[in-house]
C-alpha cells in the first residue's frame, strides 16, 4: 500500500477554546492524537509534519497569572522534546484595548439596544490566520504532500483551504473539527462548519473524551536537565 504523506495544521486557539478548556485533557500530544486520527481515516496516512499555531498567554488576563504563562511554555517545550523532528510552534500576538472599548450590553431577552453600552477588555490573537493560511498554501507548493488536514471550526481558515483546492486538486484535504460531540450522540448541533467542509474531502465534526485522554504527554518528560512536568492546574 503506498503511503500517504501528511501535513497537520493545529489552530490552537481554536483547538482550546473549541475542546481543550475546562476539560483535564490540555496536556495533549498532539502527535499521537492525528497519528491515531489520521490511521482511523486511511491507514496509508502518514504524520510528517505536525504545524501548531498560537499566540503567547498573558498574565494580566489569564485565570492562573503567570502561572499560565508559564504553563503554556512548559507545554510548547514538551511537545518540541518529544516531536521537534516534526513538529514546529509558529506564535502569532495579542491586541488589546487599554482605554475598554463600548459595546452594546447584552440582557437576555430584551431588544437590542445600541446606545446602551458599556466599557470592555476587547482582546484579540493576530497573526494565526494569515501564518497558518501561508503555511498551508507553501507545504502543498513544495510537493512534499499528498494530504493536507486542518484542525479548526474558525470559517477564517476557509480562503486557503479553497486555494488549495482549486490550485492543487489532486491533495487530499482533511478538517478536524475541535468540537464537543452532542450528548444526544448526534452531530446536528456539532457540525464542522460549512465553508470548511465544502472544500474537504473528508471531515471529522467532533473529538471524543477517549480519543483526547488516550493521547496525553508523559506527565513527567526528562530533558537531560530540568524536567518538564505538567503544570498543577491542567
Amino acid at each position: 500500500m503506498a503511503s500517504l504523506p501528511t501535513a497537520v495544521y493545529v489552530d490552537g486557539y481554536n483547538l482550546y477554546y473549541g475542546r481543550l478548556r475546562g476539560t483535564c485533557c490540555k496536556w495533549l500530544d498532539l502527535v499521537a492524537l492525528f497519528e491515531r486520527l489520521l490511521h482511523e481515516q486511511s491507514p496509508a496516512a502518514t504524520l510528517d509534519r505536525l504545524r501548531y499555531f498560537s499566540a503567547p498567554a498573558l498574565a494580566r488576563f489569564a485565570t492562573h497569572g503567570q502561572a499560565s504563562v508559564e504553563a503554556q511554555q512548559d507545554y510548547h517545550r514538551a511537545l518540541l522534546k518529544l516531536h521537534a523532528h516534526r513538529l514546529s510552534i509558529t506564535l502569532g500576538t495579542h491586541s488589546f484595548d487599554r482605554t475598554g472599548t463600548l459595546l452594546p450590553r447584552f440582557v437576555d431577552r430584551m431588544t437590542y439596544d445600541r446606545r446602551d453600552r458599556i466599557r470592555v477588555w476587547k482582546i484579540e490573537e493576530k497573526m494565526t490566520d494569515v501564518n497558518l493560511a501561508l503555511a498551508m498554501y507553501r507545504d502543498a507548493c513544495s510537493g512534499e504532500f499528498e494530504q493536507l488536514v486542518l484542525c479548526s471550526n474558525d470559517r477564517d481558515a476557509a480562503p486557503a483551504l479553497q486555494s488549495v483546492r482549486a490550485d492543487f486538486p489532486n491533495i487530499t484535504l482533511g478538517v478536524v473539527a475541535p468540537r464537543w460531540p452532542s450528548e444526544s450522540g448526534t452531530e446536528a448541533l456539532r457540525k464542522v462548519a460549512g465553508p470548511l467542509a465544502r472544500s474537504a474531502d473528508w471531515t471529522r465534526h467532533h473529538l471524543l473524551d477517549q480519543e483526547l485522554s488516550n493521547a496525553l504527554l508523559p506527565s513527567i518528560i526528562h530533558t537531560g536537565r530540568k524536567p518538564i512536568r505538567r503544570p498543577p492546574h491542567w
